[in-house]
């Protein structure tokens, strides 16, 4: 836990800006949620932009950190959840609490209001926090789908995978197709941590946690049956201190060729955000 109190006070410092490529080691499925099914289409089709163009949404990228680090933090726990939607059939569970010190609220925000617990009483959230944590949506980098690759595949930017649901009695099998982003494909990664107070500055080791997570997990749909293995190289952190906004200049305080060699100097990075 980190060492925020309920006396720690906002005050803006400043903005630490984390960019990045998104390499897919496997095809990446995020689902589109469309409704109506095209002739001679997948079954479950990507998320495109107005351009017909396949992207990450931040969204997407943003709620898996906030799983996976819920998850290392032994916060996944009955105890340790509370409904978002109670709907029967779409429930959706998620980590909250009103330690001041929880490192999982202050990154991602905290809600005012009651929330039912999964067991217990109701969670009543008097102190409303902020998010640090903005994640844009990734664009896809048009150049890393080469014109071998495209070659080989159903659409222009991405393919389509076969997959088949076996029957244990009559061993009938049901087809389904997933449009994925291929293997190869890279994404435009961008990040902004807000930094409130001097004690932010310890989120981020926190925050790289869940990015190391994430390349030893998947990403989006399909993820145990082989899809959305994903990691991230070059690296590039600015620091824009709040005098940056009236005028100032911006500070680069790291760069580093993979996840790995970034985590390792998580600590210096604190070091050097500065606040004046």
């Amino acid at each position: 836990m980190s060492s925020h109190s309920a006396q720690t006070e906002l005050k803006f410092l400043g903005k630490l800006v984390l960019e990045a490529e998104l390499l897919c080691h496997t095809g990446l499925h995020i689902g589109a949620g469309k409704g109506t099914l095209e002739i001679g289409g997948a079954d479950n089709p990507v998320v495109k932009d107005a351009f017909g163009r396949p992207y990450v949404p931040g969204s997407s990228l943003r709620g898996r950190l906030r799983s996976l680090l819920e998850q290392a933090l032994g916060l996944a726990v009955p105890a340790e959840l509370v409904y978002v939607n109670k709907r029967k059939g779409q429930e959706v569970r998620i980590h909250a609490s009103d330690a001041p010190n929880d490192e999982v609220c202050l990154l991602f925000g905290r809600a005012p209001g009651r929330v039912e617990k999964l067991s217990g009483e109701a969670l009543g959230q008097s102190a409303i926090s902020p998010a640090r944590l903005t994640v844009y949506d990734a664009a896809l980098d048009l150049d890393s789908i080469t014109p071998q690759m495209r070659e080989s595949l159903d659409d222009e930017l991405t393919e389509v995978k076969s997959e088949s649901a076996i029957d244990r009695i009559t061993a009938q099998s049901q087809a389904r197709t997933l449009e994925r982003v291929p293997a190869g494909a890279k994404f435009q990664t961008r990040i902004v941590l807000d930094v409130l107070c001097e004690e932010d500055k310890e989120l981020i080791p926190v925050l790289i946690q869940g990015l190391n997570l994430l390349e030893d997990d998947t990403l989006g749909g399909g993820g145990s049956r082989g899809s959305g293995r994903v990691s991230f190289a070059n690296w590039k952190l600015t620091w824009r201190n709040s005098g940056y906004y009236k005028g100032g200049a911006e500070s680069e305080v790291a760069s580093a060729a993979n996840t790995s060699a970034l985590r390792s100097s998580a600590s210096e990075i604190a070091s050097k955000l500065n606040n004046d």
